[in-house]
Parts: structure tokens; C-alpha cells; sequence
């Protein structure tokens, strides 16, 4: 590539394959010229609308066209897109549109029965930075409809001007992750290293303009928009677009469209391959299946041998720190090395693992993970603490979880250094959901930890205290949850008590609860 910026990006594919689908959405396909023509309309129209180069635009939406349209546009001007998940209420949604200062919206007017319209117009006070508010389908008076946007036929000629102005470390994509602080963390992904990620996954897998991709992971997501979106555009591939994880959707996208690559994590192969009609469908164009998050096990890859019969497994590990994938199996690894290691550094980048004082430990000894490459994101927005503690001076990204290496350079990863569980895939922090429960006039102390789950891998147990004289129930817990957190946050299981293990500081020692649970669980 002769330049790490997202829509020069764009702009080599057209040069190279303009006819050439690049999305495909249900019955539509929308080539790369087409895609270069409708974001140049779309992001005349937010100049008009008075966003410049380090503005950022939020995006609550699934995965559309229009999310891709969106963001394509607002790269192309230098505006950063604050990716959110249509799943997040009101407490997520005020803390990240304001520490992220997001000056507009592009959001669904409505998903799954919730009123976005709605919410947004009594919501306006809480967001003060919030100054465009636009809908996808119809708002509220006083707000923009996207549609009349992709229409705007005002004066274009400044944009090539705008174009020129974005370099290759302005914020391409913010996306939140959770905290340990309990406030989740807004992580700035560049041009450059959202594209030195694709980049290397997309070498690493040799990928070229005849693959195609799945994209049912979330764009809200790294594994959506760096692993299947830059991966398959900087190789004039296709992706086509699911709107969001639902495994017959899936299986019949891959019966019908023959892409020629999937990724999701361990719980969507499960929920694939135990579908009770996945026989009916014809899954043979999967060439390489991703499995992202951590490694296949035994049972796993039986599975997905069995239903996949030509697709190579393939590990990838990678973080919103790291923009993307950074670490992955090769195509040619056996099944037992996928079995047992997450990979190797892909592409220029560099692994190490470190003690407690980042000092490298040898082969075979468990530390904390660090990564080196130009796919290390530029830190927190408007958290220098957190970023000096996490991206180091000298290039380092300190990833908190815990592995070693063996002879040959592969990660054999151990374990998480901090609390954080994965939830069917989404990544939870007890602390987040802690600081909800404690906000219950109810209850007086809560502690979560994350406890094994045969179907979803891992779920959140929650062991709650609740205030003198206080009757609280288990559902009352879980409604009270569900009105301020994404519903992958919600406990899945309770535990009342009237106190909780302590270290000799003072703190919850976690290690005892899950311990303690543990022991009470059946012997296999």
C-alpha cells in the first residue's frame, strides 16, 4: 500500500475492480465505484451539515449498508466514527456520547421494540455535544433522515480538498470497550492501524478478490469492521452483510451466496453446527473458518469438521487495542496445534511476555501478554492514565492476558489478568455491572465473576448483599439491570448473601468466590 488512509483505500479498489461487488446486503450489491460515488454524496452533505476533520459521528445501527455508508463517508472528510452497539441503553449510551463528544448520530429509529426516536428526543439534555441527530428511517421533528442525505445534490467541489487534509493517524473508528475502573473505555483506532491489521490478517490468510466473507460479526466490533470489512477490501474481495447473528440467517447466506470465508467465535460455531436443519444447507465454499477469541477445542473442531468438511480452522486473537487481528494460526497448522495455541504475530508485528515488572520472560514461563506494530491503536480517548499504563512510550500494548511461549514462537494463552469474562462472545467487566447493581435502592454491595457456561462459554454470576430490612428477588435484580445495560450484561445467575470473602486490604477476593463456586459444581 502506498499510504495507510481508509478511503484511499476505497479508492485503489475502484482504480482496480470499479464493477466489482464489494457488499452485498440481502438482494443488493454495491460495487466499489458505486460505494466511492454514494459516501462521495454522503460526505459533501455532512460538510454541509457542518462536520470537519476530528469531529466524530456516532453510529447505532446493525450491520447495513447504511452503518457502511456512514463511515466510508465520514472517513473521507476525517470525521471518526463512534461505533456503538444497538443493544446499549441509556447508561451506556450517555457516558460514551459524552465522553466521546460526539457532535452527531447516525442511529435505527427503532430495534427490537426500543424506541431510539423516541429515546434520543427526551435524551437531548444529557448529551449537550449532541448537535445532529439522524435517523435512518424516520425521527423526530427537528432531526435528519439519512436517505435525504444520500440525496444531497449541494456543491461537492471541496471535497477533494477534505479528502487531502486526512492523514493516516486521525481517528478512523472509536470503539468502547469496558474498563476496570467500571467506565468503559473509548479506543482510538487509527487509519493506519485499522489498515496495517487487515492488512496483515488478509497476507497471512493470502486472500485475494475472489474471497468472500461472512459479515455477521458486529461493525460495532473489531472483528467485524477490521476482520471482515478492511481485510476483504484491501484485497478487492466481497463481503456480504448479515444484520446480525441469527444462525439460520447464516447458513442460509453461505448456502446462498457460496463466500468462501466465516469468523465468529466459539458459541456461533456452536450455535451453527447444532442448528437442527444444518444438513439442509450446502456449507462446502467455506475455505477458512476464523475462530476468534481463543482456541478450538477437541469437541469444537470435530464440529465444525463435520460441517464445514473444506474450511481450514484457523485461530485469530486480536483486541480493539490492536485494531484488529495481530495474532493467528497458520493455514497450515495441524489441528492439534489449533487445538492447543492461539498463533503467531502476523504480518511485521512483535509478541513478548512479560512479569509483573515488564521485564521479557523466557520460553515456557506464564506472564502477562505485550504486542509491538503499527497496529497498536493511540490510546484511550480522554483517559492518559489508562493509556500510559497500557500503551507504553516505547510501542509496547500490554494486553492483560496471561500465556507463554513455546520454542517454535507460538502463544499459548493461560488466561485473563484482569476480571473480565466473555459472555457469547462479548466481552463483560463485573465492575461495570456492579456499579448498576449498587445504584438499586435495595441493594447494599454487589460482586461479579465470570463462571464456565457449556453453551455460552462463560456467564456472570453476581453475588449480591442486600441493604438491612431490604426483600429483593432475583427478577427484580434482572429487570432493574435490563433498563441500564446491554442485555449480554444482564446477571445470568444470583447469589443473595449477607457478606463477602475479603483480602486482608479490605477487597472482594474474588478468586475465593469462584473458587467456592466451583467446588460445588457436580464432578465430570
Amino acid at each position: 500500500m502506498l499510504d495507510w488512509i481508509v478511503h484511499r483505500a476505497l479508492t485503489r479498489a475502484v482504480s482496480q475492480y470499479p464493477n466489482k461487488p464489494f457488499l452485498i446486503c440481502e438482494n443488493k450489491k454495491v460495487t466499489f465505484e458505486e460505494l466511492d460515488e454514494i459516501t462521495d454524496v454522503l460526505a459533501s452533505a455532512l460538510l454541509e451539515e457542518g462536520f470537519r476533520r476530528g469531529d466524530n459521528l456516532a453510529i447505532l445501527a446493525l450491520n447495513q449498508l447504511e452503518w457502511l455508508y456512514s463511515y466510508f463517508a465520514a472517513a473521507k472528510i476525517g470525521v471518526g466514527v463512534v461505533a456503538l452497539n444497538p443493544r446499549y441503553r441509556e447508561t451506556e449510551l450517555e457516558y460514551m456520547l459524552n465522553n466521546s463528544k460526539a457532535k452527531g448520530i447516525v442511529s435505527l429509529s427503532e430495534y427490537q421494540g426500543f424506541d431510539f426516536s423516541g429515546f434520543f428526543q427526551r435524551f437531548r439534555d444529557k448529551v449537550p455535544n449532541l448537535e445532529k441527530y439522524i435517523f435512518i428511517k424516520k425521527g423526530f421533528e427537528g432531526s435528519l433522515q439519512l436517505d435525504d442525505l444520500l440525496k444531497y445534490e449541494g456543491n461537492k467541489n471541496s471535497l477533494d480538498q477534505y479528502k487531502l487534509d486526512v492523514k493516516e493517524d486521525d481517528t478512523a473508528i472509536v470503539i468502547y470497550t469496558s474498563g476496570t475502573t467500571g467506565k468503559p473505555k473509548g479506543t482510538l483506532i487509527t487509519n493506519r492501524s485499522i489498515l496495517e491489521s487487515a492488512m496483515a490478517q488478509a497476507d497471512h490468510l493470502s486472500l485475494g478478490e475472489n474471497d468472500c466473507t461472512v459479515g455477521s460479526l458486529p461493525l460495532n466490533h473489531v472483528g467485524g469492521i477490521t476482520c471482515a470489512v478492511h481485510a476483504l477490501l484491501v484485497k478487492f474481495g466481497s463481503i456480504v452483510l448479515v444484520p446480525e447473528f441469527i444462525p439460520e440467517m447464516v447458513l442460509q447466506v453461505i448456502d446462498r451466496v457460496k463466500p468462501t470465508m466465516f469468523g465468529g467465535v466459539p458459541t456461533m460455531y456452536l450455535m451453527l453446527c447444532n442448528h437442527k436443519d444444518i444438513d439442509k444447507y450446502d456449507l462446502s465454499s467455506i475455505k477458512i473458518g476464523i475462530v476468534g477469541g481463543s482456541n478450538v477445542d477437541r469437541s469444537q473442531c470435530e464440529l465444525i469438521d463435520r460441517h464445514f468438511p473444506n474450511a481450514r480452522i484457523v485461530n485469530l486473537y486480536g483486541l480493539s487495542e490492536t485494531s484488529g487481528a495481530c495474532i493467528m494460526t497458520r493455514l497450515t497448522d495441524s489441528v492439534e496445534r489449533v487445538q492447543e495455541s492461539i498463533g503467531v504475530p502476523i504480518g511485521d508485528f512483535k509478541m513478548k511476555i512479560v512479569d509483573s515488572e515488564q521485564k521479557e520472560l523466557p520460553h515456557g514461563e506464564v506472564g502477562e501478554l505485550a504486542v509491538k506494530g503499527n497496529c497498536r491503536a493511540k490510546g484511550y480517548f480522554g483517559l492518559e492514565e489508562e493509556t500510559k499504563l497500557t500503551f507504553s512510550h516505547d510501542g509496547w500494548l500490554y494486553t492483560g492476558d496471561m500465556g507463554y511461549l513455546d520454542h517454535e514462537g507460538y502463544l499459548f494463552l493461560k488466561g485473563r489478568k484482569k476480571e473480565m469474562y466473555i459472555q457469547g462472545g462479548y466481552n463483560v467487566y463485573p465492575v461495570e455491572v456492579e456499579s448498576i447493581l449498587m445504584s438499586h435502592p435495595k441493594v447494599s454491595f454487589a460482586a461479579g465473576i465470570g463462571v464456565p457456561d457449556l453453551f455460552l462459554g462463560e456467564v456472570g454470576l453476581y453475588y449480591i448483599i442486600p441493604k438491612e430490612g431490604a426483600v429483593i428477588s432475583e427478577e427484580e435484580v434482572k429487570v432493574f439491570s435490563k433498563q441500564h445495560l446491554a442485555d449480554y450484561k444482564v446477571p445470568k445467575l444470583i447469589i443473595f448473601t449477607k457478606n463477602l470473602p475479603q483480602t486482608p486490604a479490605g477487597k472482594i477476593q474474588k478468586s475465593a468466590l469462584k473458587e467456592q463456586y466451583l467446588k460445588q459444581l457436580p464432578a465430570k
